[in-house]
């Protein structure tokens, strides 16, 4: 197949990295394994357009060019991924129109509650107009399949449980003794969180995880706490971390996403509170290199973490239970080992990337084959 690609939110070279990008990221080279040819179509960022009008006419731009480019083109059908309230895609639509193709989003989001503030009112209109112009929606979060079923009807939507790349999250012994040596760990379990230190909900769950050993450490309980990740909040988490956990808590800096097989084998527990994370990737990633994992149980975390069998998930912003489950697994390593194969076991009988995107392959070329036929 000839597929345009298309990611309104942020293109595929984006600099900042997010979970949303690396499953994009991973979408494309599926694909293109696969022996497909994929096309990137353009890096029109849609993020908040329709209160940016500065923007629309290179919008304007983009559309005449991508219609001229592609129409002569013999191309299979249209390609996007992610269209929501901020971000909806007010290229692929029209273009694909003109050009005489089909119109496919994967994880498009339909969220009724925008349409109640005048600030995200237009991103709801828009995206629901997006989306009722796609010819299939794919989802990746079972929330988000019950929310299109009352838009779209059952045929025009399709779930995919979601994936990663397996040989990419595998445990590293020889990795696990460098870094900890590297670290000073010594015999002290190694609690480990990851994310961009953004003023969102990345911080405020960092925060979460500091605050909570904090309060282990003034326990007179021994470990390590490594923080992977940067950002414009590194200084607030620092202080904090400083005056919770003085000389605990170590940060390592962002690193590539190719290389954070190392670090999560190199800890003992996952810990991070994923909060309002529609799935949250690094919790697939983390047990896959046979961690246990500590969170919220909220929004889309118990699709990635089966509570009491690869990971503990307690209430909400209940601190006392979030550092109670740590400490249970700090105490316990029979019970972390035993968690955390089971969370290897697990990811790789479901959520294996190669095997649960052959269903979106297989519609994509059922769509493809019918337009050919037409």
């Amino acid at each position: 197949m000839n597929l345009l690609f298309y990611t309104p939110f942020k293109p595929l070279d984006h600099a900042r990295p997010s979970g949303d990008l690396a499953t994009a990221i991973g979408l494309r080279r599926y694909l293109e394994k696969k022996g497909h040819h994929v096309t990137p179509v353009s890096d029109l960022r849609c993020r908040w357009i329709y209160w940016r009008p500065w923007i629309w006419p290179r919008w304007l731009r983009e559309y005449k060019r991508v219609v001229k480019t592609y129409c002569p083109r013999n191309m299979d059908l249209w390609f996007t991924y992610h269209s929501y309230y901020k971000a909806p895609d007010l290229l692929g639509p029209l273009a694909a129109r003109r050009i005489k193709i089909p119109y496919v989003i994967f994880q498009g989001i339909y969220s009724t509650k925008r349409r109640r503030r005048l600030k995200t009112w237009p991103g709801f209109v828009l995206n629901k107009k997006v989306l009722c112009a796609a010819d299939l929606v794919f989802t990746n979060k079972k929330v988000d399949l019950h929310n299109l079923k009352r838009l779209l009807p059952p045929e025009r939507v399709t779930y995919v449980t979601p994936g990663i790349s397996l040989p990419d999250f595998r445990f590293d012994a020889a990795a696990r003794n460098e870094l900890r040596g590297r670290w000073g760990a010594g015999d002290d379990p190694v609690v480990f969180a990851a994310a961009m230190f953004r003023p969102d909900v990345k911080t405020e769950g960092l925060k979460w995880v500091i605050r909570a050993c904090g309060q282990l450490q003034q326990q007179g309980r021994h470990f390590k706490l490594v923080i992977a990740g940067d950002g414009r909040e590194k200084k607030t988490l620092q202080r904090l971390a400083e005056k919770q956990m003085p000389g605990g808590a170590m940060f390592v800096g962002k690193i590539p996403r190719r290389q954070m097989y190392r670090y999560y084998s190199a800890a003992d527990v996952f810990a991070f509170p994923g909060i309002n994370e529609s799935l949250g990737m690094v919790f697939l990633e983390a047990q896959c290199c046979r961690l246990p994992v500590v969170a919220f149980d909220n929004a889309g975390v118990p699709e990635a973490v089966q509570n009491g069998k690869t990971g503990i998930l307690v209430p909400k912003y209940a601190l006392p239970p979030f550092a109670d489950a740590i400490a249970t697994l700090l105490a316990d390593r029979n019970l972390r080992q035993q968690m955390g194969r089971a969370a290897a076991a697990y990811v790789r009988e479901n959520h294996d990337l190669n095997k649960n995107y052959r269903i979106l392959e297989m519609e994509l070329e059922k769509i493809a084959t019918c337009r050919q036929r037409g």
